[in-house]
């Protein structure tokens, strides 16, 4: 899959403007993108971010970083598995025909170049930096000052926790952890001219840019690898450098936990410590190396040369993260407070109040999580409160949710939480967590060994007037008030006695694997969740077939089950209008004459990441229309999402939050211009030209300066802003 750059405006798109292909060409598996090259796909739309002028320089230099720590991710992950099948001799074709031989040679093609274009873009930004008075000096050309200054900060700050290790038959080469970054030295003694290899690991507790001092308004920075290579006297009395070279080491991350484990914390942790010394998928080494440097470390790593990036210019792009400057709020984005919903003003912050009025959808970023998090710090005050249950997929270390819990349990309250261990590259904070709870007297479940649970509910059940009342939060995102800062996700706040039964049941399954029956607002996956989806896309064909209006939009992260997507071609060739917005990996093929003539796909990449699982059916009314049905999910449409973990299907009920879903929230994502890029038949995503518009439209902005239908109070009984509005 590629991506380029000329006009393409998706909603102006006609649906019977589909592309003419052979059959073959769209027949069998060819009628599928492959996954890993779509998502390679999606990071360079991320990376295209950073060239972006109407993004402001210093977010242009955090998607460099972002679109490098994506791709560190992508190998460790999903590259090593498919070098794992190949060494296990595994033929098997992914669902578009390739098998995992040829998956990784195009693989390794296409992200050679996207590494090519990160070293190019940041190489570009350097001179705006400049000239923006942010600057990145090498020791060469420091003054003396400088000098004074670096060598005070490396004996003080730095010196303590360096390893400087000598390579010799003594002193083996040493164990690179995961994403270990070293510098590799070739040193000369200077009396008698001995030679001597070493291996300088640089600490990940330093920040890898020092800042140094400046009374001209200039932040100037020295990377430590420049401080290091300043200072090898100290570090190796006696020598001088001969050569040197910097490398960075990934392995493969992937997790195994046996299926048997009695004691599941235990074999997480050991599953930890296996996970630093995975076996190593990429060496990305300086294209400068010493060639007796480059022979020892491949060596010592046991890296075949397809495993081996050169990397001419910086390693660790990732770091450039550092260089994002809160005080220079000039070359940020403008700065933005997400709104407390006026509902919740208006009973004075009482969140029980508010939802029992009625159901409440809040819009996250722009509506504050701190709602998230106050409905649970009242749960654990509130005397009425006689149990909690809450799930946990991802969220912040220092967590206030899991505070608001421990002081609940401590309170008396019952309080179950069930963590999920198998969240990839948080079980380690997880594990906190849950020992954490325990020792606040809460009950800890882990839920399912085969099954992740990525499920985001909440409930809260209270004493109101000799009565039982349930309050449940269903949420797209995860319980992290950190990344809620910048994903875009959907938080449900209802009393719904419908919806609560139907949570409750779905922790019951969790806890005690009690099989759900008689689910009335909600499907699960793995059990009854893609059927539904089928079941309605299905019937939405059928609206089509007896003439009546017949529509899906759909929003997610990445859609990749074949199943579901062969019944959305068949829902196109059945007539049905299909909108989908999907921010990353996507194995549809649109707009194919014969195969997917209806169907249109397009991305959003901006500001926030978007997050939100959101889809909407027609039912024969088009869309929007009062009488669709909606829904907001927990899952992608993705086989792991849908077959191999626990997900929410949420059915929306309440009028003013399905119209705040379709007329604001689905229908800004498919008018936004700023910030898209769609998708045709060939796998190519073109970029909206908005070139000659001096204000294109952009989802994002709209979202900060218009409040959410659902979440108005008495002071905001004025009509909002629409951009679509339902049939009747």
């Amino acid at each position: 899959m590629t991506h380029t750059t000329p006009h393409a405006n998706f909603l102006k798109t006609p649906f019977d403007d589909a592309t003419v292909l052979p059959k073959p060409e769209w027949d069998g598996p060819n009628r599928f993108f492959n996954r890993e090259l779509s998502w390679l796909a999606f990071n360079w739309r991320v990376l295209d971010e950073a060239e972006n002028p109407r993004v402001p320089l210093l977010e242009r230099v955090r998607f460099v970083s972002i679109s490098a720590t994506n791709l560190d991710e992508f190998f460790t992950v999903r590259v090593a598995g498919l070098m794992e099948l190949v060494r296990g001799g595994n033929t098997n074709p992914s669902i578009d025909g390739l098998s995992p031989e040829k998956q990784l040679a195009l693989i390794n093609a296409d992200a050679g170049k996207l590494l090519l274009a990160q070293q190019r873009v940041w190489r570009d930004m350097r001179g705006t930096l400049e000239d923006n008075n942010i600057r990145l000096l090498n020791r060469e050309n420091l003054s003396d000052a400088d000098k004074e200054f670096a060598q005070t900060f490396f004996l003080s700050q730095v010196f303590p926790v360096l390893s400087p290790l000598a390579i010799d038959p003594a002193h083996p080469f040493p164990f690179i952890p995961n994403e270990g970054f070293s510098l590799a030295l070739k040193l000369e003694r200077s009396t008698d001219k001995s030679p001597l290899m070493a291996l300088l690991p640089i600490p990940q507790q330093v920040d890898r840019f020092i800042a140094l001092p400046s009374d001209d308004g200039i932040n100037r920075f020295l990377p430590l690898e420049e401080l290091l290579l300043l200072h090898i006297d100290a570090l190796f009395p006696g020598y001088q450098t001969k050569g040197s070279c910097t490398f960075r080491v990934l392995r493969n991350s992937d997790l195994e936990v046996e299926d048997e484990a009695e004691d599941l914390v235990r074999e997480f942790e050991v599953a930890l410590k296996r996970r630093r010394r995975g076996e190593v998928v990429r060496l990305k080494i300086s294209a400068d190396a010493p060639p007796s440097l480059r022979k020892l470390i491949t060596r010592e790593l046991c890296v075949s040369d397809a495993e081996i990036v050169e990397i001419d210019g910086m390693l660790g792009l990732t770091d450039l993260s550092e260089l994002v400057l809160d005080h220079r709020p000039e070359l940020l984005w403008p700065s933005f407070t997400p709104r407390v919903p006026e509902r919740v003003q208006d009973f004075e912050g009482d969140m029980f109040a508010a939802i029992r009025q009625k159901d409440m959808l809040l819009h996250h970023p722009y509506e504050t999580f701190d709602m998230v998090v106050r409905f649970l710090e009242q749960a654990a005050h509130d005397p009425d409160v006689v149990a909690i249950k809450q799930t946990f997929y991802r969220t912040s270390r220092n967590s206030p949710i899991v505070s608001a819990l421990c002081e609940a349990a401590e309170n008396g309250k019952s309080v179950t939480a069930l963590v999920e261990l198998k969240a990839r590259f948080d079980e380690a904070a997880n594990i906190h967590q849950s020992r954490r709870l325990e020792r606040a007297g809460a009950h800890v479940v882990y839920g399912f060994i085969n099954y992740k649970t990525h499920a985001k509910i909440s409930i809260v059940v209270r004493r109101e007037g000799g009565k039982l009342v349930t309050y449940t939060h269903f949420g797209t995102g995860n319980y992290h008030p950190i990344t809620a800062r910048i994903y875009t996700d959907l938080s449900l706040f209802t009393s719904s006695d419908k919806l609560s039964r139907d949570a409750i049941k779905v922790f019951n399954y969790l806890s005690g694997y009690a099989n759900p029956q008689g689910l009335e607002n909600l499907a699960i996956s793995p059990i009854n969740l893609k059927s539904t989806l089928i079941q309605s896309i299905n019937d939405e064909a059928e609206h089509a077939r007896a003439g009546a209006p017949a529509e899906i939009w759909a929003k997610m992260n990445s859609l990749v089950e074949p199943k579901v997507i062969d019944a959305l071609y068949a829902a196109s060739q059945a007539g049905v209008k299909i909108n989908l917005v999907i921010r990353g990996i996507c194995g549809l093929r649109p707009g194919i004459k014969g195969l997917s003539d209806n169907i249109r796909v397009k991305s959003i990449v901006g500001r926030f990441l978007e997050h939100s699982r959101i889809v909407c059916f027609g039912n024969g009314h088009g869309l929007p229309a009062k009488k669709a049905r909606v829904y907001i999910s927990s899952a992608d449409w993705m086989g792991r999402n849908l077959n191999r973990r626990v997900e929410t299907l949420v059915e929306i009920k309440n009028a003013t939050v399905k119209a705040q879903v379709m007329d604001q929230i689905m229908a800004a994502n498919l008018a936004d211009e700023a910030q898209t890029w769609v998708l045709d038949a060939h796998g190519r995503y073109q970029r909206t030209d908005v070139s000659d518009q001096e204000n294109p439209f952009n989802c994002h902005r709209f979202f900060m300066e218009n409040p959410s239908l659902s979440g108005r109070g008495s002071a905001g009984a004025s009509d909002v802003p629409k951009l679509a509005h339902s049939k009747d």
